[in-house]
């Protein structure tokens, strides 16, 4: 019976099987010791290890923070094979079974006891790379978080299928098919393009933060420094805001490099085709990869240039914990694998500035004159003009007399883009007696309408507010006090009878436009793109978009604004926009100067004034006020911090704000990671960290 007691066996007895009830009192005790030994856990069978490096090192996908380092593992003989560095497999972990990553094969362990054994090889396609490796565990540093959730980011979900069959993609990539001059010819609009492209080609790692002037065709340009860094023998990363910008500069690299020496990498593609994409970059069969924020930790091999447009837009902040900015982890490639850095946009991002400044990159620019002579003619009207105080249907419509001018005069050569902030029908609606803004009585949100006859409802939390009365003067009739983009269409098809009008919103996006005279209503990230640009565009409610609160108010406004002036034919040939909204507001006034780099520049200096990011480092931490309270209270935090807050932020819960100065980042991040593993281990609750958030 071995170590089995006697209270063990007469527990046995009790619950006897059917089988040795009756029978003779040797055989009813031969069936119990039978059901015992039965019941007795199974040993492990004996492992042979591996005849040559036996340990496997395991990165496990587990997100707690105190277990957030590697374990050592028994690799098998039977698995020796399969178990490379950078494969899956499957291991016993804290009782169950989990997935991990092999980063390494040794000799033996410096751990004293008895090691578990990979239970198996899930692929043997080593999918995540030591240099991939190496920088997720920088961004998880940076952004005190783990390594396992940038991992998660890293890494696309398997698909056997795509393993097995054979590659679309060439072992070897057809090579540059332009020449150097060629490639430099697409610079020559830029000062110093030439001599990037030069650099590339010697494969140089230059950095440059490049501000491309209106009309000029980007996608070609970031399709030309990638083919230089190719001709160099080196790979490129470049990463852009969404599908739509993915696809024109795969569209200009494809003559450059061939269909076969690329691949699109975004979140818009299937898990079939992202995958197969990613083991195309892992195995080294294409040296360009082109995504969006999803590719910024794709595998490409020999990293030589890091490039990202429109590094301003929000569509960069991964909405996943870390929650790391797809530049910053470009930006730490190019400094980990010595690669170039190219920054680019129609205007210029605050951390763009702070770039430029440090010394790390240079900046590249047209001429100011070249600049100004690319775009538009423009001008701003204030919303205050007489036409909007006396002609109601001014009011609603907010064309004053010379907004409608530019737009009668560009439609006479072609279409006009109208760009509204507001989505929706009546965004905003007010008393008609008093002016009182219309809130809901449920939880103080603003009311509006979806649509024409509709009843008015609350923005928030959908309430519908049939029976509304003003809670000032008892008034029951409501007026529009801000207007929607549908709400826009319908007024100025009115104003302008016979002219077709169109609306591009974020659920009905129009991909481009005819040269036919028409008015296109767009929304922020939903304007179309011209066939020969825009003869006319309006810029509405500029003062309702530089009055939202928030930290990239006006650096947004301008980023947008100087888009949306790149799709409007320049000067020469009759382009013009037209903003309403005040005339003295430093962002408009960088729009009519066409000077992006002015007002990065003073957005950087005010920024630093105030120490705020990119000159120091932030970190948010939000949760219920008593864990949030001991959290800050473990914090080992350098002197120079500065803790601001709490302060509610909604459903429960309170936010403190940790700054300071950028030389103590790390520790900061250091100091956020550590307290996070010390709840972790105490099975404590823990808090939502976000370093360098990008809004507060």
């Amino acid at each position: 019976m071995g170590d089995v007691g006697h209270g063990c066996l007469t527990d046995a007895v009790t619950t006897a099987p059917a089988s040795a009830r009756g029978a003779d009192p040797a055989e009813q005790l031969a069936l119990l010791r039978g059901a015992v030994r039965s019941r007795r856990p199974r040993r492990p069978k004996e492992v042979q290890p591996a005849l040559s490096l036996p340990v496997a090192r395991v990165v496990v996908e587990v997100g707690l923070s105190h277990l957030d380092r590697p374990f050592d593992y028994l690799v098998p003989e039977s698995l020796s094979a399969a178990a490379v560095p950078g494969a899956r497999v499957r291991v016993r972990f804290s009782g169950r079974d989990v997935d991990g990553f092999v980063v390494e094969r040794l000799t033996a362990s410096d751990h004293p006891g008895a090691l578990s054994a990979l239970r198996r090889v899930v692929s043997p396609e080593p999918v995540l790379t030591p240099r991939v490796l190496q920088a997720c565990r920088l961004v998880a540093d940076r952004y005190a978080g783990t390594l396992a959730d940038v991992l998660r980011l890293a890494v696309p979900p398997r698909h056997g299928r795509v393993e097995a069959e054979p590659s679309p993609y060439l072992d070897a990539t057809t090579g540059v098919q332009v020449s150097p001059e060629a490639l430099r010819s697409h610079w020559e609009a830029v000062a110093g393009g030439r001599q990037l492209v030069d650099r590339l080609l010697a494969g140089s790692s230059a950095r440059a933060v490049w501000t491309a002037p209106a009309g000029l065709d980007w996608p070609l340009q970031t399709a030309a420094a990638a083919a230089a860094t190719v001709a160099a023998g080196r790979g490129a990363l470049l990463c852009l805001a969404d599908n739509r910008a993915a696809q024109r500069v795969a569209a200009a690299l494809e003559p450059m490099v061939g269909s076969a020496g690329f691949v699109l990498l975004t979140a818009e593609q299937g898990p079939a085709a992202r995958y197969r994409a990613f083991l195309a970059a892992a195995r080294g069969q294409v040296q360009v990869v082109v995504g969006t924020r999803s590719a910024a930790l794709a595998p490409v091999r020999d990293l030589g240039l890091v490039a990202l447009w429109d590094d301003g837009d929000d569509s960069f902040v991964e909405p996943r914990a870390p929650y790391p900015h797809a530049r910053e982890v470009l930006l730490t490639r190019a400094q980990q694998e010595h690669a170039a850095a190219l920054v680019g946009g129609y205007s210029r991002s605050v951390e763009a500035q702070a770039l430029v400044e440090s010394g790390w990159a240079v900046a590249l620019a047209a001429p100011r004159a070249a600049a100004r002579a690319a775009g538009p003619e423009v001008h701003v009207t204030g919303e205050t003009d007489a036409d909007l105080a006396t002609d109601p249907a001014a009011r609603v419509t907010r064309m004053p007399r010379a907004v409608f001018e530019v737009v009668r005069e560009g439609l006479r050569s072609g279409p006009v883009l109208v760009h509204t902030p507001l989505r929706g029908y009546q965004a905003g609606l007010a008393c008609a007696a008093c002016r009182r803004s219309a809130r809901c009585g449920q939880c103080s949100g603003p009311l509006g309408r979806a649509a024409a006859g509709t009843p008015p409802q609350c923005r928030w939390c959908g309430v519908v507010a049939e029976d509304w009365a003003c809670p000032d003067c008892g008034g029951r009739r409501l007026r529009v006090s801000l207007a929607g983009a549908l709400r826009t269409v319908e007024e100025w098809g009115r104003a302008f009878p016979g002219t077709p009008v169109r609306s591009s919103t974020a659920g009905h996006l129009i991909e481009d436009v005819d040269q036919r005279a028409q008015l296109v209503v767009a929304t922020p990230g939903a304007e179309p793109l011209p066939a020969a640009g825009f003869a006319a565009a309006v810029l509405l409610d500029t003062g309702l978009t530089l009055g939202r609160p928030g930290l990239r108010t006006a650096e947004e406004a301008v980023r947008r604004w100087f888009a949306i002036a790149a799709l409007v034919r320049p000067a020469a040939a009759g382009g013009r926009l037209l903003a309403v909204g005040d005339p003295a507001s430093p962002a408009l006034q960088a729009l009519v100067r066409a000077d992006p780099e002015g007002f990065a520049a003073r957005e950087l200096a005010e920024r630093a004034a105030v120490r705020l990011p990119p000159v120091a480092r932030l970190a948010t931490l939000t949760g219920p006020a008593a864990i949030l309270a001991e959290v800050t209270e473990a914090l080992d935090l350098p002197r120079a911090a500065d803790v601001l807050g709490p302060v509610e932020v909604g459903d429960g819960d309170q936010r403190v704000v940790v700054r300071v100065p950028k030389r103590n980042g790390t520790a900061l991040s250091r100091a956020l990671q550590q307290v996070q593993r010390l709840r972790s281990s105490r099975k404590l609750p823990p808090v939502r960290v976000q370093v360098d958030p990008y809004e507060l």
